[in-house]
């Protein structure tokens, strides 16, 4: 019997390690921000489940919070099945790992606002390595000759005449230059530094190299490439859109050395002309001029805005060759495509509207003209979606920019339909891809096509915007899946972002000169991302240089490699990056949407620097303002959270009232099940009751919440709004954040009657001293707190005065947000 107990237990534990060496945890390594969504996924390549999971604190290796394995997804890449784990309910700041129980553990991770924190500025180091003329990480010059013109002869310049456009940036790892790829990037980082100006630094001069001139670092880097497009279009009737192409594959060598084409060091410049042009013994498929002239449109025209006030004569320079580049971009409504000369690849972009819709915006915006926007509004109905988001395949850079930009400038620049119009465009463009994302874990529904990570990358920012402009918060997993798939949720478990995390799994071996000749980091280099094994093996001259370190997570669907070898998968290129410096800037940004957390851990106020309040209301015995609460709420527009104890809930229809509150999206949350006293009023530090007693109680007060059908129960105020650090924690432990209104109004004396007598303080008092609080203080990220009820005692209920309040305010041009959004 011994040696069968034994042999039992032997096999339990070799079944356990089997189980642990076939599954595994993937996570973001950069880390999560603590009010956003948080799901690592486990994966397994064996038949085997788990059923729950725990967050680990690393320092104390203590559980901190237990969740729910939650939906089994089937089949996927190289596993067999995965699940999403979810633990968005905690948000305490740590450093964790994820335990599942199989004992499968992930790598360690961060919780805390600053995982974004420098990440943007560390991506531009890529922008400034791919610069021409002067290369500031080379402290040396390049392509100082470009060039010699093609297909210009219509404009007097036959072929090989002398242009000088030296400058800009290399495309990718290679040293073409596209003015569309161009143009693009220069967008993005301008309207990363207009949307987000607080997130970068200044640590370099205009030239790249170390120094401070005044400028925020990404704005001298869209500068560079500014001039540059300038020098592409030296006239109104001049464009130019390639300089070099695909004879620069003939060897690796440093940008310094470059000699291919048989001129020196001058390289070929081609002209724009609309018309199909060499594509190696094909033509490539060319139809109009206004893909490129489009795109740089909408860099001059946010250049001119962005510069306006600090260099007036170059905004004014930008401004005319917006005007004239939109002149051009009507020459001959249609694509412009780039040039190869002996390979089949090239960047065979097929549509141009979504160009044009941006373009049209653009010009609304330097000129105020309304034609503007109705042009670009019948641009925007002419592509609704981009076209790769109903498709699992594309060719390469076919739908380009990789998501519609007119669409979100047009709702910037639009209100009423027109908003809604071009928000739900992109809402539908969003359900395309979120539809074949629910069939994995990963949630990944971006086609596996050549540069995926730069289509996710998009994606997100797609996510995001729809997010910020409608409100609607439907799609905020899908939106994070793909953040957290680019830094390692994916199959392989690594970083896609050269460098980033420091000490992550990221890529080592991108198929880069700079690399593989002399071993210099291409730090922030966003590489081109996982492929369709079919594509893959299809392409010409890939080979491996060495043993694949992902080998056993590549599959019959998808291969990525970490090899010089695969240019496919690993090379990084600059348009992507600079798409990642928008979308690195804008999570870096909503970290920096800063809350106040008293000395006991509880959020009593949001950030200081925006006019933004949030109503909070509390119940308990007396609810007789409930109704008039929620019709306030529904007439004015305003959202509301509600937090009510069990007590409350046991009036049937005052729960009605909350469950339908809840269903238009207002927050109900619990205020502990009995209204517990949880500290003495004269000794704070202490406790009145057990952990135990403390969880019970306010677990009995979640769950008579969830009865109702509400979800999403993450948030929690306090009974008497009275708590401790041990409360804070204990609220932690359970998923729930410990909220409280902001000190210095005295709304929360509201439920005080004149028997009190010094205590008592009447209604119109309590508005005056609001009143005269804004005037003094402002109340710029407040949360306000109001009694749903009172003692009978109290004849004026602040709740009557609620309509009046929130006039009186949105006035003063305060906004009224959800505690979320504070």
């Amino acid at each position: 019997m011994h040696k069968l107990l034994s042999l039992m237990v032997f096999v339990l534990c070799a079944f356990q390690v089997f189980a642990q060496e076939n599954s595994w945890i993937r996570i973001n390594q950069l880390g999560y921000l603590p009010n956003n969504k948080k799901v690592a996924v486990w994966v397994t390549k064996s038949n085997n489940g788990i059923k729950k999971f725990n967050i680990v604190d690393k320092a104390t290796n203590k559980s901190v919070f237990t969740g729910k394995a939650g939906k089994e997804f089937g089949k996927y890449g190289p596993f067999t099945k995965g699940y999403r784990l979810d633990f968005s309910k905690f948000s305490q700041d740590g450093e964790y790992f994820v335990l599942a129980d199989d004992g499968t553990k992930s790598p360690t991770f961060k919780i805390n606002a600053d995982v974004y924190k420098g990440t943007a500025d560390f991506a531009l180091r890529y922008m400034r390595q791919q610069r021409t003329l002067f290369n500031p990480y080379l402290k040396d010059s390049c392509h100082t000759h470009d060039g010699f013109t093609m297909y210009a002869s219509s404009v007097g310049m036959p072929d090989s005449t002398r242009v000088e456009v030296a400058g800009g940036w290399h495309d990718a790892s290679d040293y073409l230059q596209y003015a569309t790829t161009s143009a693009n990037a220069t967008y993005h980082l301008l309207a990363a530094y207009r949307d987000f100006p607080s997130v970068f630094t200044d640590e370099k001069l205009a030239n790249g190299l170390d120094g401070k001139n005044g400028i925020p670092d990404v704005l001298d880097e869209a500068i560079w490439g500014l001039d540059w497009l300038v020098k592409m279009h030296p006239q109104p009737n001049i464009m130019f859109n390639q300089i070099a192409d695909d004879r620069d594959h003939t060897k690796m060598r440093l940008p310094g050395q470059d000699s291919v084409y048989g001129r020196g060091h001058e390289r070929p410049v081609y002209f724009i002309d609309g018309n199909p042009q060499q594509r190696g013994k094909f033509m490539n498929n060319t139809t109009g001029t206004s893909s490129t002239a489009a795109k740089f449109v909408s860099a001059f025209g946010l250049g001119h805005q962005l510069l306006k006030e600090q260099n007036s004569q170059y905004a004014d320079l930008l401004k005319e060759k917006a005007g004239t580049a939109y002149q051009y971009a009507y020459i001959k409504p249609g694509v412009t495509q780039t040039v190869s000369v002996k390979s089949p690849y090239i960047y065979a972009e097929d549509n141009w509207v979504d160009d044009m819709e941006l373009a049209e915006a653009t010009m609304f915006n330097l000129n105020n003209d309304k034609d503007h926007i109705q042009k670009a509004l019948d641009f925007a109905r002419q592509e609704k979606i981009t076209p790769w988001m109903q498709r699992d395949t594309a060719n390469h850079y076919q739908y380009y920019p990789f998501i519609n930009l007119g669409h979100f400038e047009l709702a910037k620049s639009s209100d009423g339909k027109v908003k809604k119009e071009a928000l739900q465009y992109y809402k539908q463009g969003i359900e395309e891809v979120n539809a074949r994302a629910q069939e994995n874990m990963f949630l990944r529904g971006v086609p596996f096509i050549w540069c995926s990570n730069n289509l996710t990358t998009s994606f997100a920012i797609q996510c995001l915007w729809y997010r910020d402009a409608s409100g609607d918060k439907q799609f905020e997993e899908l939106e994070q899946a793909n953040i957290d798939w680019l830094f390692g949720a994916n199959p392989w478990g690594t970083s896609m972002v050269y460098g980033l995390p420091e000490h992550g799994d990221t890529p080592t071996e991108p198929h880069s000169a700079f690399t593989y000749l002399h071993n210099y980091p291409i730090d922030g280099g966003l590489v081109d991302g996982p492929v369709y094994s079919a594509i893959y093996n299809n392409l010409i001259g890939i080979q491996l240089y060495k043993p694949d370190t992902y080998a056993q997570f590549q599959s019959d669907l998808v291969v990525y490699h970490d090899d010089f070898g695969d240019y496919s998968t690993n090379e990084p290129t600059m348009d992507g990056t600079a798409s990642l410096i928008y979308l690195l800037s804008a999570k870096e940004g909503e970290s920096k949407k800063k809350r106040i957390i008293d000395s006991q851990g509880a959020i009593i106020r949001g950030d200081s620097s925006k006019r933004q309040i949030s109503l909070i209301f509390t119940g308990d015995e007396f609810r007789e303002g409930l109704q008039t609460v929620a019709q306030t709420l529904e007439k004015t527009d305003v959202p509301g959270s509600f937090f009510v104890t069990g007590r409350f809930l046991e009036d049937k229809k005052a729960a009605k009232v909350l469950k339908k509150l809840n269903q238009k999206g207002h927050y109900v949350g619990p205020h502990s099940d009995q209204h517990l006293l949880y500290a003495p009023w004269e000794n704070r530090d202490s406790l009145l009751l057990s952990k135990n007693e403390f969880e019970a109680d306010l677990m009995v007060n979640v769950q008579k919440i969830k009865a109702l059908g509400i979800k999403g129960v993450n948030k929690f105020v306090a009974p008497y709004e009275w708590y401790n650090k041990q409360i804070a924690e204990w609220s932690h432990g359970l998923g729930l954040e410990l909220y409280n209104f902001t000190p210095g109004l005295r709304t929360a004396a509201d439920y005080t009657f004149p028997e009190m007598g010094k205590r008592y303080m009447s209604t119109e008092a309590i508005v005056k001293q609001l009143l005269e609080h804004e005037v003094n203080n402002g109340l710029n990220g407040y949360i306000v707190i109001i009694h749903l009820g009172t003692d009978p005692k109290r004849v004026d209920k602040l709740f009557n005065q609620l309509e009046r309040l929130i006039d009186l305010l949105k006035n003063k041009n305060y906004k009224f947000v959800p505690l979320d959004e504070i």
